[in-house]
């Protein structure tokens, strides 16, 4: 039996984890004729062995396991026998278990430990035994030891309900309650043994403490003084432009106009930032949000950057710890120095993009894409041309330039994609009417259109 694999069962007859959403800690103490399993015999093994161990009946549990029952088997929320016993304080029990090789620190579905179980329970003999079999104490790496020095935006993670939760964004983060409103929440689930995204965690949330724009997605609050630790930022329920853009396909020059300058807007408020600019670095489909009145906003900050020396990042991270290159420009693909010119390639894609209705280079393979940008290869333009008037292709066309020189900043970009938009405006409020129609106009004015024919 694979003890990593969740099974399907939804009646939990035990002490919630210590960090679960506030619903029901107490036991059922009254398994037997509330809850109806049919035959014994067809009730899961593992499932079994928790009720067991619920139960701290010590001969049972010897029986499953010596039958080769997995001593980790996990249920729905991903809780162990040992979880059930930490929460129980059952010390021998506990022992049984560890004596057949329990994981000492597993985690559950919210990340807590037997051991933070039984901190939660005030089981004290039973934090002693888990201590001496080596269990981790995952005390947040940000955690402060007095109270005062707690940051105004932590966030007590019980308010976090993750109740019926899913995956959103390539996985990075999972919706949850709080406060009456829905969130989206990035969780840092592996802090201990990744010093790399500690840091990374800290870096973001430094950013989006600072941010404050209506086009880059908002920031409410974190969990940094216990484990796992949180980013909990605004959910929009309206996806991404990623997914929006595989729906809908090629938009209308109007429509994506006004979605670049969203982007635009929200861009040069990050560049623009004082004391240094903010590179966000992964700038592309997936990473643009849309909200309920239809703007875009800039979201995930994780590999975001402060320009702080001579205005060009110098400690380049190798391309192949980013998710995606598609959308990269060449000098990062190159491992040289960059700055925020690389987010203007990027722009220069997305909005190609939204008018072409297909990724960069879609047949490619996204390090092929890669690739083809370091040799100056860009995505043909193969939209009708009438889609790129007015200046249009002639802005795309600078933004990916080679030399990143030659780009123009966001600030620069704005007032281009206002004037293109309202050119494509001003087309459609001029739109040419067919003769029939000033004719209908002209004997519905009656006197008056004779009026103005002689005039």
């Amino acid at each position: 039996m694979d003890s990593e694999t969740p099974h399907p069962v939804g009646l939990t007859l035990w002490k919630q984890s210590s960090m679960a959403p506030e619903q029901d800690h107490g036991l059922y103490d009254d398994f037997e004729g509330e809850h109806e399993f049919g035959d014994a015999n067809e009730i899961d093994p593992g499932l079994k062995l928790m009720y067991l161990v619920n139960e701290g009946d010590l001969d049972g549990i010897k029986e499953l396991l010596e039958n080769g029952v997995d001593v980790n088997f996990r249920d729905i929320d991903h809780r162990t026998a040992l979880h059930v016993a930490a929460c129980q304080g059952y010390v021998d029990v506990a022992k049984l278990l560890l004596e057949n090789d329990a994981a000492i620190d597993a985690r559950d579905r919210w990340g807590s430990t037997p051991l933070a179980d039984a901190v939660h329970y005030k089981k004290h003999d039973l934090i002693k035994l888990l201590e001496n079999h080596g269990a981790k104490h995952f005390m947040a790496p940000m955690h402060v030891q007095n109270v005062r020095e707690i940051p105004e935006y932590e966030i007590d993670p019980k308010e976090l309900d993750f109740t019926n939760s899913v995956e959103i964004n390539k996985g990075t983060y999972n919706i949850a309650s709080w406060r009456g409103i829905r969130v989206a929440v990035k969780i840092l689930w592996d802090q201990v043994a990744d010093e790399d995204k500690v840091r990374a965690f800290g870096d973001e949330l430094a950013l989006l403490q600072k941010i404050r724009h209506p086009n880059v997605v908002q920031f409410l609050g974190a969990v940094t003084q216990s484990s796992p630790m949180m980013i909990v930022t605004e959910y929009l329920s309206k996806g991404d432009l990623c997914e929006y853009l595989k729906r809908k396909g090629a938009i209308k020059p109007a429509t994506s106009l006004r979605f670049a300058m969203d982007i635009a807007r929200g861009m040069n408020y990050l560049h623009e930032f004082k004391p240094e600019a903010i590179i966000h670095g992964d700038l592309e489909p997936s990473n643009i949000l849309l909200d309920d009145s239809g703007h875009l906003k800039v979201a995930d900050f994780g590999v975001s950057k402060i320009l702080k020396v001579a205005h060009r990042v110098k400690e380049v991270t190798p391309l192949t710890h980013q998710d995606t290159c598609r959308y990269v420009a060449p000098e990062v693909f190159r491992n040289e120095e960059y700055d925020t010119k690389v987010d203007v390639f990027s722009f220069a894609l997305i909005l190609q993009e939204m008018i072409e209705g297909c990724p960069p280079f879609s047949s490619k393979r996204d390090h092929e894409v890669a690739k083809c940008h370091a040799a100056n290869d860009r995505p043909p333009f193969r939209a009708a041309l009438k889609l790129y008037a007015h200046g249009l292709r002639e802005l795309i066309e600078d933004c990916w330039s080679e030399d990143p020189g030659n780009r123009p900043t966001f600030k620069q970009i704005i007032p281009r994609l206002e004037a293109i938009y309202n050119s494509f405006g001003h087309r459609r409020r001029w739109k040419v009417r067919p003769l029939k129609w000033f004719q209908k106009k002209d004997d519905s004015f009656g006197h008056s259109s004779r009026s103005d024919e002689s005039i």
